[in-house]
């Protein structure tokens, strides 16, 4: 699962990777969490001037999707991740899947590797980001819920799938990757439909990703500082291995 990530990239490397305009100056953000406020792309309704291309609109929505048809949110689960694999099918992610499909750019996320119990071990936190650095762009699904009084909020999700390559030592999920050159097949959900952008739900290469040890910093989130991916020498027995995924990965907030 995703349960944490960064964004750290300049304004201007976000707009030029994800083919947005006038996205409002924000922080490096080196630790969000669910129920923050993340950044997601969408895909606009007017075409751009002089070109074919339809607008690209970037917001800001709460992390943890509530479908519309939720009476009281406080009554309902977290939904910070969809699994790829049946988010077309189950009712919370339906919607979203046919209509309101995102983009959620980052640089990388984190994700801890749990020793067997009998070890003794901590967990040990990883940031995994793309080699080489930059950024990448998940998969996300939005959907607006409307309260009994007229007030709206935008939450979101990021879809998951199977892990690989040096994730898949530390954690059997990893958030969807979109490449560039399918952010406008992902984001159009009027001639899109989800079974048509299926193949598109997948895990990047196994190369594409690095796993850097970290402390356990980030595993407050008041910890907000660009130390939280300083890289450290992994504590004993706390080394990734070979792992599928964990009891419990289905649920949507495992992280402590």
């Amino acid at each position: 699962m995703c349960g944490r990530f960064a964004l750290t990239a300049p304004r201007r490397a976000v707009e030029e990777f994800l083919g947005v305009i006038d996205l409002d100056d924000f922080p490096a953000r080196y630790n969000i969490a669910p129920t923050q406020p993340v950044l997601v792309v969408v895909e606009g309704e007017r075409g751009r001037p002089g070109s074919n291309l339809p607008d690209r609109r970037a917001l800001l929505v709460r992390w943890g999707l509530t479908p519309g048809w939720v009476k009281d949110p406080r009554d309902f689960p977290l939904l910070i991740n969809a699994r790829a694999e049946t988010a077309i099918g189950k009712a919370s992610f339906r919607a979203a899947m046919r209509h309101r499909r995102v983009l959620v750019p980052a640089s990388g996320f984190y994700e801890w590797h749990r020793p067997a119990k009998e070890t003794g071990a901590k967990p040990q936190a990883y940031w995994i980001r793309p080699k080489g650095g930059g950024i990448v762009a998940f998969a996300g699904l939005m959907e607006t819920w409307s309260s009994a009084d007229g007030s709206e909020v935008d939450t979101g999700a990021i879809l998951t799938t199977t892990s690989n390559g040096a994730v898949a030592r530390i954690h059997g999920r990893l958030p969807v990757v979109i490449g560039p050159e399918d952010f406008s097949r992902w984001l159009d959900c009027r001639t899109q439909e989800p079974r048509e952008v299926t193949d598109l739900m997948r895990a990047p290469e196994p190369d594409f990703f690095e796993a850097i040890p970290v402390s356990d910093k980030v595993n407050k989130v008041a910890n907000t500082g660009p130390d939280l991916q300083e890289p450290v020498t992994p504590a004993a027995g706390g080394e990734a291995q070979p792992s599928g995924p964990k009891a419990g990965d289905a649920g949507q907030l495992s992280l402590f």
